[in-house]
């Protein structure tokens, strides 16, 4: 366990949530892509009420409120559920290694929010104004 005072300890809450934050920006331009067009076009235009619009909408919104660091737990739980059925659905029908079936990101975004789901929030979040030091 690392000295309370140690550098680690007291940068590690900090690099938590720069992780929530900056993968959750990254995280609602696929939806806002799917979504909204921005910041490019979709490939494909698909229908609000289709398996990808409702990705779209769990990409942005879920995205959102991580970003915010609201309902972090239970949003990024779904949103790991996501990215693993995305993975299966869309890019484990192409082969078996991630690189060559283009599915790393939705690997690296499906644990990264495992993680998150674990790890909560952090303390620059609204989790943490809401339930005061327990998030």
């Amino acid at each position: 366990m690392a000295n309370p005072g140690s550098f680690y300890s007291q940068w590690s809450p900090r690099v938590l949530n720069n992780l929530r934050i900056v993968t959750a920006f990254l995280f609602m331009q696929h939806g806002g892509q799917k979504l909204f067009g921005f910041p490019a076009p979709p490939q494909a235009a698909h229908p609000l009420l289709s398996l990808i619009g409702a990705a779209g909408i769990l990409e942005f919104f879920g995205g959102l409120l991580l970003l915010v660091g609201l309902f972090s737990r239970p949003v990024a739980f779904l949103l790991s559920g996501l990215m693993a059925v995305a993975y299966f659905m869309a890019h484990a029908p192409h082969g078996f290694w991630p690189l060559l079936n283009r599915g790393e990101l939705a690997v690296l975004y499906c644990f990264v929010f495992l993680y998150l789901s674990a790890a909560g929030g952090g303390c620059w979040s609204l989790d943490r104004l809401r339930q005061g030091d327990s998030a």
